[in-house]
């Protein structure tokens, strides 16, 4: 049975090229929601799928967007998690509920176009049931979309992975959208041994109104020692701007003997990481992060009232916002660091 609705989406079709395309939607089956999507954003991950940097994409050509804010339209058989008129945030992370596989959309010409369990780039999704999370009361719809990958991957870390003492130094290497939502969950529990490297300016300034008193741009850091110069030990590196150098970089900054770096990223499909075995010996440790290890049922009510009561200027993280048919210069300004979080507004279609 045919939906009947048109969605605008974007389609990447092949690498660095996204096409906005209208399709057909198509019928729910068992576990999957239709969602009016109101807004979506874009992150680094995006970006090297994008940019073909996560190695060969068998799904090619597929809808694109992992994390959105949306209204719940219609559920499929066997939905009881949301209701049709919730509003919801979309997320890549799974919570609870039942997961259902991909949809397929169906172009004018009869060909058909991929999509994963979440697909949020696009005016009308279906999306599986396991990734939606019914709204807290009082959540604005552009902030929300940072509930659906980024205040989740960074806030989850800290909650979930850090495990650190308040008095703890925590070093923070690269802020944008995972790196900053890590740092505004530290300064609302009250974390206050804190230290922020990234090559920007103006991201730094931005760490220094929210309380941080060490901060140092990322070629400092790396022609100079500078940090473990002026503070010592450091217990806990969170490592989210994407490349080789600066996880090596944490894995050389964290003390001996119970020293650790957490990184939120990957760099390009292909690339390694090279740290001194004897490092390890010492006692320090280096892991990957999957996603903060955050429940998007639990974690986005307790994640929003900490922010709220902590007045972190959430906004703030999404200072531009484009049309749908800009997406390609979303992409763009994310890779030149000119924002933090792109925010498509799907709210006038494409």
């Amino acid at each position: 049975m045919k939906s009947n609705i048109i969605a605008s989406a974007a389609v990447l079709v092949e690498f660095n090229k996204i096409q906005i395309e209208e399709l057909e939607v198509p019928s729910l089956g068992r576990g999957q929601v239709l969602v009016k999507v109101e807004y979506c954003g874009l992150c680094r991950s995006q970006l090297m799928e994008y940019r073909g940097f996560r190695g060969p994409d068998k799904w090619l050509p597929h809808l694109f967007g992992h994390e959105g804010y949306g209204t719940v339209l219609e559920i499929g058989e066997g939905v009881t998690k949301v209701s049709p008129g919730n509003n919801v945030v979309m997320g890549w992370i799974e919570g609870s509920g039942l997961s259902a596989p991909g949809p397929q959309y169906r172009r004018k010409d009869g060909s058909t176009v991929n999509a994963g369990q979440i697909a949020a780039m696009s005016t009308h999704a279906v999306v599986s049931e396991s990734r939606l999370t019914v709204a807290p009361a009082g959540l604005p719809p552009d902030v929300g979309v940072l509930f659906g990958c980024c205040l989740l991957t960074g806030a989850g870390i800290v909650m979930h992975e850090l495990d650190a003492p308040l008095d703890a130094c925590i070093v923070l290497i690269g802020i944008g959208g995972v790196g900053l939502s890590a740092l505004m969950t530290l300064v609302s529990l009250k974390y206050s041994n804190l230290i922020v490297i990234d090559a920007s300016q103006e991201k730094l300034e931005f760490a220094r109104k929210l309380g941080v008193k060490a901060t140092y741009l990322a070629s400092d850091i790396e022609k100079s020692n500078s940090v473990l110069q002026h503070h010592g030990d450091i217990d806990f590196v969170i490592e989210s701007a994407g490349r080789v150098e600066t996880i090596e970089l944490g894995f050389r900054l964290v003390r001996k003997f119970g020293g650790k770096v957490i990184f939120a990223s990957h760099p390009p499909t292909g690339s390694l990481i090279s740290i001194d075995p004897f490092d390890l010996i010492c006692g320090k440790e280096i892991r990957g992060s999957w996603g903060g290890s955050a429940k998007p049922d639990q974690d986005i009510p307790i994640l929003f009232s900490l922010l709220t009561e902590a007045n972190m200027p959430l906004k703030s993280l999404i200072p531009k916002r484009y049309r749908l048919s800009e997406i390609e210069l979303a992409l763009n300004d994310l890779e030149l660091g000119k924002v933090f979080r792109p925010l498509i507004d799907l709210r006038s279609g494409a």
